[in-house]
């Protein structure tokens, strides 16, 4: 995703575009600013299968909470429509996939 250029009169209305566009592109460009917060899974001792609902391969997850002292971990490789979790313990979680 890009932010788009309007063909503008204005030397200073280009001027800012421009700027802009070549700080903010390289930010939108970025895999985590497509992210998707997915809230209180409950992973079971074991493995658990989740619906990223993200409509392409996901890049990438991060935890963003977890309610017990558990070790998780990817086991199937990164796909466009699920995310293979296996947890040491029953917890819950909220991660952020992108």
């Amino acid at each position: 995703m890009e932010l788009p250029y309007i063909q503008s009169d204005s030397l200073t209305i280009s001027l800012l575009q421009t700027r802009w566009r070549s700080i903010l592109n390289p930010l939108l460009a970025l895999p985590t600013s497509n992210a998707s917060l997915l809230t209180d899974f409950e992973l079971i001792n074991g493995t658990t299968i989740i619906n990223h609902k993200l409509g392409r391969k996901m890049q990438g997850w991060v935890i963003t909470d977890v309610n017990a002292a558990a070790t998780i971990y990817r086991s199937m490789p990164l796909n466009d429509k699920t995310l293979t979790l296996v947890s040491d313990a029953a917890c819950t979680i909220s991660l952020m996939v992108f």
